[in-house]
């Protein structure tokens, strides 16, 4: 590539960006928030970033190719130095009609090993059939837009097991009985098991005849998106999560989850390894997932923002590739520099400096820019690298 093709690193650069168009998206949640004409196609996914699977561009460069031309403009010496010649994170917004996969996504050991055997047994990157896409983990951070809605992390054996005694079938007690004397992976496991196709229908059928019950409803809306699929039993082995506009969860290697409903700004490590066992149409690799599922119980990891100035709230979750921003533009905010920062206007409009941004659009602000001014009146997101020890 000339380097007099390249845009200069010294001002924020427009990003264009694709829409990713799921199944589990919706027809008219993106549309309308970003005031575009519905396609007739469900919009689950806006992807900023420069993951090579579907990099944003500026002025038709791909962003990672802008980044590796010179790191120490774009991502700042030590962003490189920690991460590489690579943006750490990747920023989506997510519109998400019916139930995203169950899932979980490997530690940085685990996707390492996974993507190198792939490599070795010569399965295509792009093979639909393939589980690791790169060699990286992939912990994130979804904060609500709207009211929000998933599952995450395993419910207290016990807790799961009262849960399955109110279905009242007489043919779950073994599960039942098993998870009060600690058999969360075995009873996960036969959840998933073809062999226990008969037991799921009796599940998915009294889940769909549940009358009044609130702690299995959610349940019961699964069932009806999802008919026949191993996921719906299984879910039963997780905790029901609900987000309110600006709360945010985080989720760390192996905790089993999926989303079921809302809009959301989510942040990531650069990655997209995702091991699905059920909750899909996409490729589910139950033995890869089981290895790397975490059996422990845990509580879902909510994030708590900190206002540190006025109209300024910053999330900041345990991983070093990201941390995430929300500005109230009703007053000017400074952005400092010296770190590769891409800012989404999600409502109203934003200015960085001389760019104007509307719902929807994004743009990358190379480290090399010392500091910008974001005014406007709406509401906008800043991904940032997190906060890491070199």
């Amino acid at each position: 590539m000339p380097q007099t093709d390249l845009p200069t690193a010294a001002a924020p650069m427009r990003l264009t960006t694709a829409i990713r168009p799921y199944d589990w998206g919706s027809v008219t949640a993106l549309p309308h928030l970003f005031g575009t004409e519905p396609t007739g196609r469900p919009q689950a996914e806006l992807w900023m970033g420069a993951h090579p699977g579907d990099p944003s561009t500026v002025a038709g460069i791909p962003l990672n190719e802008l980044i590796a031309h010179d790191p120490a403009a774009t991502l700042g010496e030590p962003t490189a130095a920690r991460f590489g010649p690579a943006l750490p994170y990747l920023l989506k917004v997510l519109a998400i009609e019916r139930p995203l996969s169950l899932q979980v996504h490997p530690s940085t050991a685990q996707a390492e090993a996974g993507f190198a055997d792939e490599n070795a047994r010569g399965v295509p990157i792009d093979d639909p059939a393939r589980t690791y896409k790169d060699a990286s983990h992939k912990p994130e951070m979804v904060c609500a837009l709207t009211p929000f809605h998933g599952l995450c992390g395993f419910r207290d054996p016990a807790a799961a097991a009262d849960l399955l005694d109110r279905l009242a079938l007489p043919d779950l007690r073994p599960w039942a009985d098993l998870l009060r004397s600690g058999g969360l992976r075995e009873v996960f496991a036969q959840m998933l098991d073809e062999a226990n196709r008969p037991l799921r229908a009796q599940v998915e059928q009294a889940l769909l005849d549940l009358d009044g019950d609130p702690d299995l409803a959610v349940y019961g809306d699964i069932a009806r998106a999802c008919p026949g699929d191993p996921g719906v039993t299984a879910a039963l082995l997780l905790h029901h999560v609900n987000l309110l506009p600006g709360q945010a969860l985080y989720l760390g290697a192996g905790v089993p989850h999926a989303y079921l409903g809302g809009i959301g700004v989510e942040i990531m490590a650069n990655s997209d390894n995702v091991l699905r066992c059920g909750l899909t149409t996409k490729h589910i690799d139950v033995p890869e997932l089981m290895r790397v599922v975490d059996f422990t119980p845990s509580e879902p990891h909510l994030v708590r923002p900190e206002e540190d100035v006025r109209g300024e709230h910053h999330y900041r979750p345990p991983a070093p590739e990201f941390a995430l921003a929300r500005y109230d533009l009703e007053t000017p905010h400074s952005l400092t520099g010296g770190v590769p920062q891409i800012v989404v206007c999600v409502d109203g409009e934003a200015h960085l400096g001389d760019l104007t941004l509307r719902p929807g659009e994004s743009a990358f602000i190379p480290a090399a820019v010392p500091s910008v001014r974001l005014s406007g009146k709406g509401t906008a997101y800043c991904a940032s690298p997190g906060a890491f020890t070199m």
